[in-house]
């Protein structure tokens, strides 16, 4: 599950690059509907849930965008997220970028010592945090703070304070987007059940006490949110 979960990001930081390119010199242009999911899989040698993944880390930076029974097109410049950012939260990027990677080490081996401390109440917490954002999700209500209650609950099964103590300090903030409203991914549904599944794979390797998954779950969670704001900071 480790390997595959690191080749997994590779492979569709991979798509995500090459797709890219092709949006930025023209050879897909505005308007233009991307391949489907197979020719993507077909084209690129990679599953469909790395195609997916892809897909959806374009969509969140606005290159693209779904239209319903049609498929996915390229978007227009005005549409694209990265452009619509306030000065404030230009301001943030760089901090935000620096608090994923000391989250990367953090709580990777958070979700690490989790795997094998936590005890059953403190599993059912994780567990009720990442349902309730399932919750929020369907109800299209903001979702950041069943975020950090999710990660708040890693911490805890720890049982260990520090760990705890850090996610306090930082508060709401942990969570990135909450720094970034004006981003389509705020409120994207797709981008957030990407999310949601993220912390799914890492619930459910804490839940089978597999520390190496774990770690790997939530380094791969943050990995993600970094290429997503590495993008806005080439903006």
């Amino acid at each position: 599950m480790t390997t595959m979960s690191r080749g997994r990001q590779r492979l569709a930081q991979q798509v995500i690059d090459q797709l890219r390119a092709q949006i930025e010199t023209g050879k897909l242009k505005v308007g233009d509907q991307l391949p489907t999911e197979p020719q993507l899989e077909a084209a690129f040698g990679v599953s469909r849930t790395v195609v997916r993944e892809a897909i959806a880390d374009l969509r969140a930076a606005g290159l693209v965008k779904p239209i319903q029974g049609k498929g996915v097109f390229v978007a227009e410049l005005t549409e694209r997220g990265g452009l619509t950012l306030t000065p404030v939260e230009i301001k943030s990027i760089p901090e935000t970028l620096e608090l994923l990677e000391f989250r990367m080490a953090a709580e990777g081996e958070a979700a690490a010592i989790a795997a094998y401390r936590r005890t059953a109440g403190q599993e059912a917490a994780i567990a009720a945090a990442n349902r309730k954002m399932a919750m929020l999700i369907d109800q299209g209500l903001p979702t950041v703070e069943a975020d950090y209650e999710f990660h708040m609950a890693i911490a805890a099964a720890t049982n260990n304070r520090f760990y705890v103590d850090v996610l306090r300090h930082f508060g709401a903030r942990t969570i990135p987007r909450g720094q970034f409203p004006t981003l389509p991914e705020a409120n994207d549904r797709a981008y957030l059940e990407k999310v949601h599944a993220e912390h799914v794979e890492i619930l459910m390797a804490i839940a089978d006490q597999d520390p190496e998954r774990a770690r790997q779950a939530m380094r791969a969670h943050m990995m993600a949110s970094q290429r997503r704001y590495r993008f806005l900071a080439e903006q």
